[in-house]
């Protein structure tokens, strides 16, 4: 066979990729079958010991066995139910009864989404850990902060990085809510009504339920709702896209004409200049970003089906949903081994703030005019624009054109905004925050493991 995903050999973990193997899937398939035999056991619809069976010969079936019949029959699920009872003796007579094709494929979808979820939220809390370390550490690393790619104020690289520390936060947040609403079993039969089992429908479906330890959907049509498949792979895009801002971060940062941050992986930056050093991780993060956002229309048009079902979703979601989670798997993988070769150079983000030869401070400024010195917020913002534009003109320092200007009238209240550390607000305070808003969101989806 021609291999020609890049997911396959270059893109994703190899615990990831396992999730989604066909052999994976096959034995959640086969798994779901047998659970399903336990809800008919307790429903008195089929004999007891039947689920047993139903695991030993299923653990037999290879993908190509399947393979081999579908493409007899053209229906996979049928196939699996073909050869389930033809292989499971006595037993194989009940097999797939009363289920249709989606009881056995969304089920094991959310059985796929389960084990997913743990390395992605495992990887995720691995980010967000090292992010609040090194926010602890760069509390008091002062450098400018940026607006529009222009130098605004003063702020820390600690107080920058405890930012990432709450949005990714957040995408953790959304991830656990998303696995309650996704990780669900769907054991309905025929549009969903259980009509085949008589009066005793919720008992298999619940009995088979509980063998999966999943919580089942209350109601369904013949298929789970797509608005929880919708959900996740939004959600997952989402947090691609803070990585992706991340990254963007570093990529800003490493510039040459900036220099405050850089990744000391030691790959070869440039295939013909030796001094390149270049930001790759981090760019392939922000690339990855763009597939994982492309993924979430496809999720989207799968949520209007046609009445109790049909087939278009099927085809889409088994391309998109595993790709969706090997894409942000790397992405996380990335993420963290940029963080990892992290080099602050301080001394540079020092360096770097007085470009503006003390313009940053201007706010600084104004805030003393208006509260020390009683001159109008407007007239004192008017009145500093128009000295900045004239430092620049001339080519001289702002804070001593500043010191000239208004050091009569502001006295020892001027002092305050010669150094950008005196003008870093609650930014500590802040810090804190962000990492005791995280510290509160560990853990929260102990409830999907079960």
């Amino acid at each position: 066979m021609v291999d020609v995903c890049p997911f396959n050999y270059r893109y994703g973990s190899e615990n990831m990729r396992e999730v989604f193997s066909r052999d994976s899937m096959l034995r959640r398939y086969v798994q779901v079958e047998a659970a399903a035999m336990r809800g008919l056991e307790a429903a008195g619809l089929a004999p007891k010991g039947c689920w047993e069976e139903v695991l030993r010969c299923g653990s037999e079936l290879r993908p190509e066995d399947v393979d081999e019949v579908e493409a007899r029959l053209g229906h996979e699920m049928a196939s699996l139910a073909t050869l389930l009872g033809e292989r499971c003796g006595e037993c194989g007579k009940y097999v797939h009864l009363g289920l249709t094709s989606n009881d056995v494929i969304d089920t094991a979808w959310a059985l796929a989404f389960r084990d997913a979820l743990r390395i992605i939220l495992k990887r995720l809390e691995g980010v967000i850990e090292f992010l609040a370390s090194l926010a602890v550490k760069h509390s008091r690393t002062v450098m400018v902060g940026r607006t529009h790619g222009v130098h605004a104020i003063p702020l820390t690289f600690g107080f920058k990085l405890a930012n990432y520390v709450y949005e990714l936060s957040r995408s953790y947040e959304r991830l656990c809510e998303a696995c309650g609403r996704v990780v669900k079993c769907n054991i309905s039969g025929a549009v969903g009504t259980m009509a085949a089992w008589g009066g005793k429908g919720l008992t298999v479906r619940d009995v088979a339920a509980e063998a999966l330890r999943l919580e089942p959907h209350p109601i369904t049509t013949q298929i789970a709702p797509r608005d929880g498949f919708a959900e996740l792979l939004a959600d997952l895009a989402i947090l691609a896209s803070q990585l992706d801002r991340l990254a963007l971060e570093v990529r800003e940062l490493s510039r040459d004409e900036v220099g405050e941050a850089f990744i000391a992986s030691g790959e070869v930056g440039s295939s013909t200049m030796p001094h390149k050093r270049n930001p790759t991780l981090a760019e392939r993060v922000s690339g990855l970003a763009k597939v994982a956002r492309s993924f979430i229309i496809a999720g989207l048009e799968n949520i209007p089906l046609m009445h109790e079902r049909d087939l278009t979703n099927s085809s889409s979601e088994r391309v998109v949903i595993p790709h969706a989670f090997l894409t942000v798997d790397q992405a996380l993988i990335d993420a963290e081994a940029i963080l990892k070769h992290l080099v602050v150079d301080e001394e540079a983000m020092r360096r770097n703030l007085s470009i503006t030869k003390g313009a940053v401070m201007s706010e600084c400024v104004m805030v003393k005019l208006v509260l020390k010195a009683g001159m109008p917020r407007h007239e004192a913002h008017a009145a500093l624009r128009k000295l900045r534009d004239e430092c620049i003109a001339r080519g001289e320092d702002f804070l001593e054109a500043v010191r000239k200007a208004y050091g009569d009238l502001l006295g020892e209240e001027l002092g305050e905004c010669l150094n950008p550390e005196n003008y870093l607000g609650s930014a500590e305070s802040l810090i804190h925050a962000a990492l005791k808003h995280w510290e509160g969101v560990k853990g929260r989806c102990e409830g999907c493991w079960r």
